[in-house]
Formats: C-alpha cells, structure tokens, sequence
C-alpha cells in the first residue's frame, strides 16, 4: 500500500462513513480496484482508517460531548452488544473483510431495505430521547454491521427510529456511537497486529485518518441535512446498482483487481 493508495481509501473512508451505504464495503471494494495485497497490514488499515473519520464527530459535537454522565453511560450500554460479539467472532469478522461477493450481496440486499425504511418507521416523537432500553437495542442492530456491506450508520439510524426516534436525533445518537465503537475496534485491532506496523506503514496509516477526518467533516453536515428532507431512499438506488453490478461482474468471472 502506498500513500496514494491511502489518500484515496481516505477520501471514500471520509465519505461513506456516516452514509448508509458502508465505508467498510466501499473501502474493500476500493482497495480490490487499487489491487492492494491483502494482507495483515491492508485488514488492520481498513478497521483502523475509521478511526479518523469519528474523529470529526467530537470535532463537531463536541459540546454534545460535555454532557451528563447519563449520555455517556447510554452510550456505554450500547456499545456492550458489539464488544462482546467483535471480541468472540473477531477471526471470522476478519475473514469476511475478503469477500467482494459478501459486500455486493449486502448492498444489493440493504438497497432493497432502504427503498421501504421510511414508510415503516414513520410513528416517530419529535420530543424522544433514547432510554437505556432503547440504547441497549440500538446497539443490537450495530452488531449486524459486522458484516461487511452493512452500514453501521444505516443499522443503528433504522435501530433507532424503530425506537420512535426521529431520523436526525436517530443520526446523532448513530455517530455519538462511532466514537466508543471504532475507537474500541481500532485500538483492538491495533494490539492484536501490533507486529505488522513499522515505520513506513505507520506513515501511510496516519495519512489515511487525516484524509478521512477533513473529508468526513463534510460528509456529516451533507447527510444530516439530506436525511431530514429526503430520507433513506437515494441511498438504496445507489447500493442496489453497486451491489447488483459487482455482483453481474463476479457471476461473469471477472477479477475485480486492477494490476
């Protein structure tokens, strides 16, 4: 992997991680385009690249951040379901960060989901704040987000507004949740692949977080104020017709490697 590889990874990183369309997915994607070796260093450089992104959450919520210890121990809650689960199935996790088809799949499937989420969740109250309940289910629809192709911001918006929030506080609450959760996975994934950083890659790694953090400043006011007027549904023409060509070019053999 080289800077230019990370530049680029860093842009659709910045992008896509706060739209319902997963950054992991689109970054496998990329990477695949780009031809990048897929080894230790490239798995380790796509959990730990998001890092970056959340990073622009506290810039630009920060007085959110200053808050009672109530709102820190909602997140706490949920964030519990996907720490237990990343930690017990965090080898098959890493197999899935190789699979095209997993991805298109998933986009194909999510696309479909999204052309309807708005007219199920439609009974939301203005006035509601998350319980601990209602964190503690928002966190489990995170976890399905494991899978590649899944958006974590999609899940824990929907999880969200099937908890009566409305789409901006259910947007909110979902980035407020990146914070504890990347940060978690990438110090994670950080110590368990420790020995395949040195000097170079390290390099290249922070290059990838500072690209994503100013693109994905951006990013987050764009989606904010596109959700409250339009909703859900331009995002799942998008993953259907990604997902449905990625899945037309692997049914016709194609390598989706660029060398």
């Amino acid at each position: 992997m080289t800077y230019i590889d990370a530049i680029i990874i860093g842009i659709v990183e910045g992008i896509t991680e706060f739209l319902p369309i997963s950054s992991t997915g689109h970054m496998i994607i990329t990477e695949r385009l780009l031809g990048i070796e897929i080894n230790e260093f490239a798995k380790a450089f796509t959990v730990n690249i998001q890092f970056g992104a959340i990073l622009s959450v506290i810039v630009l919520y920060w007085k959110r951040f200053l808050q009672s210890f109530t709102f820190y121990y909602k997140l706490l809650v949920a964030f519990i379901p996907a720490a237990i689960l990343g930690f017990l199935f965090s080898a098959q996790i890493d197999e899935m960060l190789e699979s095209v088809f997993v991805v298109a799949l998933m986009l194909l499937l999510g696309g479909i989901f999204f052309l309807f989420v708005d007219k199920f969740f439609i009974n939301t109250d203005e006035k509601k704040e998350p319980s601990y309940p209602s964190a503690f289910k928002i966190g489990l629809y995170q976890c399905i987000a494991m899978i590649p192709g899944v958006s974590r911001s999609a899940a824990t918006i929907i999880g969200g507004m099937q908890q009566k929030l409305t789409r901006t506080k259910a947007a909110e609450f979902s980035f407020f949740l990146a914070v504890p959760t990347m940060a978690a996975a990438s110090a994670y994934k950080l110590l368990k692949d420790y020995k395949h950083f040195n000097a170079d890659n390290i390099g290249i790694l922070l290059v990838g977080n500072l690209v994503a953090f100013a693109v994905a400043m951006l990013a987050i006011k764009f989606f904010i104020t596109y959700l409250q007027k339009h909703g859900f549904k331009v995002f799942g023409y998008y993953r259907i017709i990604v997902g449905a060509i990625l899945l037309i070019l692997l049914a016709l053999g194609v390598d989706l490697k660029v060398v």
